[in-house]
């Protein structure tokens, strides 16, 4: 600390005496009050001893002022010099509060670029999901409609498959990928505002550093001869509520770590929701391809099956021709044989009318007889035979209309499921991870 300066003397200045020499003859005026009014000249040792008072009175006071006059020279120069010092001590205490302040001030606005560039970054991200999330409503109205078309097969062929199952999975996943999109979005909102106000933090933090060493910077170029200079007897006072140097710098610290934490739970977020894009793209790829595998092979099965009921059904129809033909067989021999069975009746009728002794049992008749009960069986075995075969081909027929039936069937499953289901798969997006960035 700087010694304070030297006080004045306390010893008491010398006082003035107005004594007034009493005179030695009996009538003079000696003791009154003001010598002026004496009636009687002073006696000549009366004047030197007043002579030699004032002659003491004025080297007293003499002295004491060549005294005054070097302690307040002293006082003076030891005053000015404690100033000097004190005022350039004050000065280079500011220019290095100045450092001080442009350290965090310039700290301060690397952060808030830093984390305005990683806010800009997150909010690229955060728009990737938002495209992604577009992107997948595509694929989820594909499944959808794939399982709406596949339930208008018909009974027959609606099955619980392989392509149902998968169209299934395929649709699960979607949901279970737009449910993460859309949480990770939420999440990158928060995020993006936890980054804005930490930022504003930041700035507010920064701005009163500016103001701070604009003012600061001022002080350090005030002088003796500064124009704007003028008494503040109240700013000596400290006030209550002000930081210490200490907590100044912490202030500013905890606001750049909290950056710093922000800003690293941006990065890792940002990586997370490249993670996310890249995941759920190839887990998507995976399951389209493996729908459209599914889709193929029940393609090639229905294909297959469609082609042996048309083999089969050629085979029927060639069938029912050659039993038709049969039945037209059976027939005209049945007719043949009725006629035949009809001459050898008329033959026994007419011989029936022979005369007396010429109604002989003989052979012609015995041969006649005989005839016509072979016939008779002949027939009735046509007629059975023509029955069997008209049930046959009535069964033939039912075959063909079952046959046909399942064609149609395969046919309607193949439509829906190669022109309906894999036509519109097309659309499909390819890549939801390009998708993203467009």
């Amino acid at each position: 600390e700087e010694p304070l300066p030297p006080g004045l003397p306390s010893c008491p200045l010398p006082g003035k005496i107005c004594d007034v020499a009493r005179g030695e003859r009996p009538g003079s005026c000696c003791g009154m009050a003001m010598a002026g009014f004496r009636t009687s000249k002073y006696q000549l040792p009366e004047w030197h001893r007043r002579n030699a008072r004032v002659y003491n009175q004025a080297y007293t006071v003499g002295e004491e002022s060549e005294r005054d006059r070097a302690e307040s020279k002293h006082l003076t120069k030891h005053a000015a010099a404690c100033a000097q010092r004190a005022q350039e001590y004050s000065k280079t205490t500011l220019a290095q509060r100045l450092q001080d302040i442009h350290f965090w001030r310039v700290e301060l606005q690397k952060e808030v670029m830093e984390l305005d560039a990683e806010t800009n970054l997150l909010a690229a991200q955060k728009l990737r999901l938002e495209r992604t999330l577009d992107a997948t409503e595509v694929p989820y109205g594909v499944v959808t409609d794939n399982l709406q078309c596949r339930e208008r097969r018909q009974p027959p062929d609606l099955v619980i498959d392989e392509v149902e199952r998968q169209l299934l999975k395929e649709a699960d996943l979607i949901r279970n990928i737009r449910d993460l999109l859309k949480r990770t979005i939420i999440q990158a909102t928060n995020q993006i505002r936890s980054n804005r106000i930490q930022k504003e933090f930041c700035e507010l933090d920064w701005s009163d550093k500016v103001e701070t060493y604009h003012i600061d910077d001022k002080c350090v170029n005030y002088n003796n001869d500064s124009t704007d200079i003028q008494s503040h007897p109240s700013s000596v006072k400290f006030e209550e509520n002000a930081s210490t140097p200490k907590t100044w710098a912490q202030f500013s610290h905890d606001n750049i770590y909290s950056a710093e934490q922000e800003k690293l739970a941006s990065v890792q977020l940002r990586s997370l929701i490249n993670n996310i894009i890249h995941d759920v793209s190839e887990d998507l790829r995976m399951q389209r391809a493996a729908v459209n595998e599914a889709f193929d092979n029940h393609c090639r099965e229905l294909d297959d099956a469609k082609l042996r009921l048309e083999q089969h059904l050629e085979k029927i129809l060639k069938d029912i021709g050659e039993e038709e033909a049969n039945i037209v067989a059976l027939k005209k021999a049945i007719r043949d044989k009725e006629t035949h069975l009809k001459v050898a009746q008329t033959r026994l009728y007419d011989r029936s009318f022979r005369p007396n002794i010429e109604l002989c049992k003989d052979e012609p008749q015995f041969r006649l007889v005989s005839e016509v009960e072979e016939l008779t069986v002949f027939i009735e075995a046509l007629k059975r035979k023509l029955m069997e075969s008209e049930q046959c081909l009535k069964n033939l027929e039912e075959t063909r209309m079952k046959l046909e039936k399942e064609i149609a069937v395969k046919a309607n499953s193949i439509f829906i499921d190669r022109e309906k289901c894999m036509t519109f798969r097309i659309r499909y997006p390819v890549d939801l991870e390009v998708a993203s960035y467009k």
